[in-house]
């Protein structure tokens, strides 16, 4: 039985990586007619819609007292600071800057878990996340030297800091099935995203063309939807740290669905990092532990 859920749960892992492995495709597509926080104010938008309606249909209670106060602040950090940060920061720097730095996550979501006392502190975990992140930097051509604004880079290093202390979170609240968590938090965020984009200025429109129309259906569903209930099931399933590496096989993905989809070229590179990638992975995330003596 063990076994089996085990299996379950490492399914779970691969799908959530490759399904948001699609996202940086999608948000592509969606921002060459969308402004960026009113694309992201529409994918969250109905991305809680639709889980809410699930809620409905399947007659799931709604959370209360702590557990709805966590969710919300879950889905604040999860999904409206973070991809607020995120859009930001990206209009100034290189994604692939922004990929290196986000592949840090499981990095960043151990150092926060040993601070609050939610785990031991692995070298292993901190090895796999630096092989991991070589790796990124490798098939994303990351600039690592050079010309990079302070408030961008701090923006995406925040955005990065939210990603894993959301993680953390999960793992401090009392447990709550991931779809309600996720329609509460997205639910949250949206009215975040929405106030920020009005902030902003953006022009407030639905899309004409239907390659925007097909990437914004993707975000909703694959995107967030799937992506985001598949990768809570996995938090509370693994350490918090263990789960945070789906953020670095994502850029693999994301480069094989852009050059099939978007006519990005693969490289040479795509070939020397996603190895040291899959290394940081195995060691971080899926190699079997030694259990500690007594």
């Amino acid at each position: 039985m063990q076994r089996a859920e085990d299996r379950l749960t490492l399914a779970a892992f691969a799908a959530a990586a490759l399904f948001a492995g699609g996202n940086a495709v999608g948000v592509r597509f969606s921002n060459r007619e969308l402004d960026p926080l009113w694309g992201a104010a529409l994918r969250f938008g109905a991305a809680s819609l639709l889980l809410l309606a699930l809620m409905a249909v399947r007659r799931m209670p709604f959370p209360r007292g702590r557990a709805l106060a966590g969710a919300v602040v879950f889905g604040i950090l999860n999904f409206g600071v973070t991809f607020a940060l995120a859009y930001y920061a990206l209009v100034r720097i290189h994604a692939g800057f922004g990929q290196t730095i986000l592949a840090l996550t499981p990095l960043a979501t151990l150092l926060l878990a040993v601070a609050q006392g939610l785990e031991r502190f692995r070298a292993a975990a901190a090895v796999g996340t630096l092989l991991a992140t070589a790796g990124v930097a490798v098939i994303s051509r990351a600039p690592l030297s050079g010309d990079v604004p302070l408030p961008s880079f701090l923006a995406i290093l925040g955005s990065m800091l939210c990603f894993a202390q959301a993680t953390v979170l999960v793992r401090r609240l009392p447990t709550v099935h991931p779809v309600t968590m996720n329609a509460v938090g997205m639910t949250a965020a949206s009215v975040l995203l929405f106030a920020g984009s009005a902030a902003a200025g953006d022009a407030w429109r639905l899309p004409d063309r239907p390659a925007t129309w097909w990437a914004l259906a993707y975000l909703v569903v694959a995107g967030s939807v799937l992506t985001f209930v598949l990768y809570l099931y996995v938090v509370h399933r693994w350490d918090a740290s263990r789960a945070a590496y789906v953020f670095v096989v994502v850029p693999v993905v994301t480069l094989v669905l852009s050059a099939w989809l978007d006519d990005e070229p693969l490289t040479a590179s795509l070939l020397l990092g996603t190895p040291l990638i899959l290394a940081g992975v195995y060691v971080g995330a899926l190699r079997r532990r030694t259990p500690a003596r007594p």
